[in-house]
């Protein structure tokens, strides 16, 4: 009947949270807030949300429901849909992420939709990874460069718990990218466009940007952000341009290749002074070495003569 909660050597008694309740005059004595909620006896103004907050739950976690966050990268929109219907989300079950799918089964208004799975959390918020191919959890080793992981200092690695990139009805949240745009709109996900609020910074983007070719200047063309502040003259602010060839560029490069051209020569002009050199000291080794081998014959002739004198003498 009571919450179970153990005080010191085991004694159940009822836990702080139906305590509570019982104060304030919201629980009938008798039933537990973790008991099922019948209506006849909960107290008037016993909600299900005053529930939730005296048990320490949060509506997250007890909602059921599979939400959908659907996003349109040629808009900027996205959008956070609950699916209760488990018919609706069967076609995303069994498939990794980065499939395609086609979200007929969501509703009429999404015909001709096609999605691709970028990811998703279960219901204890562990996210999904690609590459590991299960429907659980697992404790991988990650590092630097790894997805689901950002390292706190220089060459840090740390086990964590992530989730398998197959989708299953464990999931909680499932992160879908529009790839392919239906007949229908979907209101506040297709029908509005939300402004980037910077332009490219790379050259070569601007160029792609506004379909310039090479010979046009691409500095007439970036997108500047206006800086207004009350009191003051209106100003607009541009980015550095990236990758920019402008003629100081060009020098650089030319004065580079021309240092790297003078390093080749002298360290050419080195190594056949070094090799001139080698070949002199080789010379002169191999010399003395003959010299060497020279005189101790002429010391090892004059011993055998001198023996064979006095050998004739006696």
């Amino acid at each position: 009947m009571w919450g179970r909660e153990r005080h010191g050597g085991g004694v159940l008694g009822p836990s702080r949270a139906d305590t509570a309740l019982l104060s304030v005059g919201l629980l009938t004595p008798g039933f537990t807030a973790a008991e099922p909620l019948v209506r006849g006896v909960l107290a008037p103004g016993l909600t299900d949300d005053v529930l939730f907050l005296a048990r320490g739950w949060s509506r997250v976690t007890a909602h059921t429901c599979f939400i959908l966050n659907i996003s349109f990268p040629a808009t900027g929109c996205q959008k956070l849909i609950e699916v209760d219907d488990e018919r609706k989300l069967r076609t995303f079950y069994e498939k990794r992420m980065a499939t395609e799918v086609a979200a007929d089964a969501l509703g009429e208004e999404w015909k001709g939709y096609v999605v691709r799975i970028s990811g998703g959390n279960d219901k204890q918020g562990f996210p999904m990874k690609q590459g590991v191919l299960t429907h659980g959890r697992v404790r991988l080793l990650l590092s630097k460069g790894h997805s689901c992981y950002r390292p706190r200092r220089t060459g840090e690695r740390k086990r964590k718990s992530v989730r398998g990139c197959i989708v299953d009805a464990n999931l909680s949240v499932l992160n879908l990218v529009i790839v392919k745009k239906g007949e229908k709109d979907i209101p506040g996900l297709t029908d509005t466009t939300v402004p980037r609020r910077l332009g490219p910074k790379r050259a070569s983007r601007i160029r792609k940007l506004f379909n310039l070719s090479k010979e046009d200047d691409v500095r007439k063309y970036v997108v500047r952000k206006p800086l207004n502040k009350e009191g003051k003259k209106p100003r607009t602010k541009a980015p550095k341009i990236q990758r920019l060839v402008t003629p100081r560029v060009l020098q650089h490069k030319r004065r580079r290749i021309a240092l790297k051209n003078q390093r080749a020569k002298k360290n050419k002009e080195e190594a056949a002074e070094y090799a001139k050199l080698l070949a002199k000291r080789m010379k002169e080794a191999k010399e003395k070495r003959q010299e060497q081998i020279a005189k101790r014959r002429r010391l090892s002739s004059l011993r055998a003569s001198t023996s064979k004198s006095e050998s004739s003498q006696k």
